[in-house]
């Protein structure tokens, strides 16, 4: 049987909002949790929690994170480019609302973020994002909790 500790949850860290829900599924579920960061970022003193800082170049987490991305992890990120290397590498792959990028959806948000960015150079639209929710909060919670027992379930056949 597979260790528990074999899930690996890669953190997009620079402005993720749900570090902490992160390490408190990762402690309960047993996963290793990689915070990764182009800068300092502080994390707890835990074995099982590691931080990871790459380079300032352009896209050196997002490089990092693709680059380890396999079906027993699990990506926690909003940046849907780096979603998308990651899903087609197998990769679970959650945004902080708890959304699931999927094979299925990562095309349509691929094109839905390419026309916003479009959008808003050409001065269309000026707004961001909505506020983050304790509503996204939840979810994320419990997104990432089954994301992890679905993979604990398949180690274990």
């Amino acid at each position: 049987m597979t260790s528990p500790l074999a899930i690996s949850i890669f953190l997009d860290a620079d402005a993720c909002p749900v570090k902490d829900e992160t390490y408190r599924v990762a402690q309960r579920r047993h996963a290793k949790v990689f915070v990764v960061a182009n800068s300092f970022i502080a994390v707890p003193r835990e074995p099982w929690i590691e931080r990871v800082i790459v380079g300032a170049e352009l896209d050196a987490a997002d490089d990092w994170i693709a680059a380890r991305a396999a079906p027993s992890t699990i990506v926690v990120t909003a940046d849907v480019p780096l979603a998308s290397r990651c899903v087609k590498a197998g990769a679970t792959v959650l945004a902080p609302n708890g959304r699931l990028f999927t094979e299925a959806s990562i095309g349509m948000d691929l094109a839905t973020r390419n026309l916003m960015a479009d959008l808003r150079a050409a001065g269309t639209v000026t707004g961001g994002p909505k506020p983050f929710s304790p509503r996204n909060r939840s979810d994320f919670l419990s997104a990432l909790d089954q994301a992890i027992l679905r993979l604990q379930r398949s180690a274990a056949r």
